[in-house]
């Protein structure tokens, strides 16, 4: 099917949305140590952490302590919820400004983890600044698919305050779209109930790997196996 033609995800997968989400939500604490076993471990990277649309860096909790737990050094993107353009400034310069301090503060360049709209906003960065970013991981990230592909686009509108159909809205997505000048994972899954999954990455794209895991779209930063998923990833594109 043309990405161009993608639907929304099934209306079942989307009903029990909710219900998949506590369930791995409870399972957290104890598959904690196996999730962190064998694992490559960090030596202070940063990792900067973009939350999905409407939430804030308190979502990211989770990924953060396990990504501290496996040395590395995570970030809040300190913008507060995630309201789209409205929060990360025109063309994302708040967003680019807050990247760069953090950039200067370790003195390295930032891993960006950008879960749903955190990773459309972290592959916009990339390709703008790709001077301050190691790399880019999303999940979830809905960037290669229509906006109508996904159950959440007339939320997006109100929240934001844009028309997904607007001109400078789909350059963008277009400017998103394209292939990274940086390395790049897309984790994603057939499963979501929110996003249609064939959306969140290119087959083939250059310089981006795609792996797919099992997860609902609630919740999906706090699933071990994309937590998981995610440190392999900071380290593969560190090699």
């Amino acid at each position: 099917m043309a990405v161009e033609t993608l639907p929304p995800p099934p209306l079942g997968q989307f009903l029990i949305e909710t219900p998949r989400a506590a369930l791995a939500l409870a399972g957290v604490p104890f598959g904690w140590r196996q999730a962190l076993a064998g694992v490559p471990r960090a030596e202070g990277q940063p990792v900067m952490l973009l939350p999905g649309l409407f939430n804030s860096d308190r979502s990211m909790t989770i990924m953060a302590r396990y990504l501290r737990d496996l040395g590395h050094a995570p970030h809040g993107w300190a913008l507060g919820r995630n309201f789209g353009q409205r929060s990360i400034g025109v063309d994302g310069q708040a967003l680019i400004e807050r990247i760069d301090a953090v950039a200067q503060g370790t003195g390295r360049p930032v891993a960006l983890v950008g879960v749903s709209m955190g990773g459309i906003m972290a592959r916009l960065v990339a390709h703008r600044r790709p001077d301050l970013i190691e790399q880019v991981v999303t999940v979830a990230s809905p960037y290669a698919g229509p906006a109508r592909s996904t159950r959440v686009w007339r939320l997006y509108e109100w929240i934001s305050g844009e028309s997904v159909d607007d001109p400078a809205v789909l350059a963008l997505a277009e400017e998103v779209r394209r292939p990274l000048p940086v390395p790049a994972t897309a984790i994603w899954s057939a499963s979501d109930g929110l996003v249609n999954g064939m959306g969140c990455h290119v087959p083939g794209e250059p310089g981006c790997r795609a792996v797919e895991v099992v997860s609902s779209h609630y919740g999906v930063q706090t699933r071990l196996i994309v937590l998981r998923a995610v440190a392999e990833a900071l380290a593969g594109n560190r090699l």
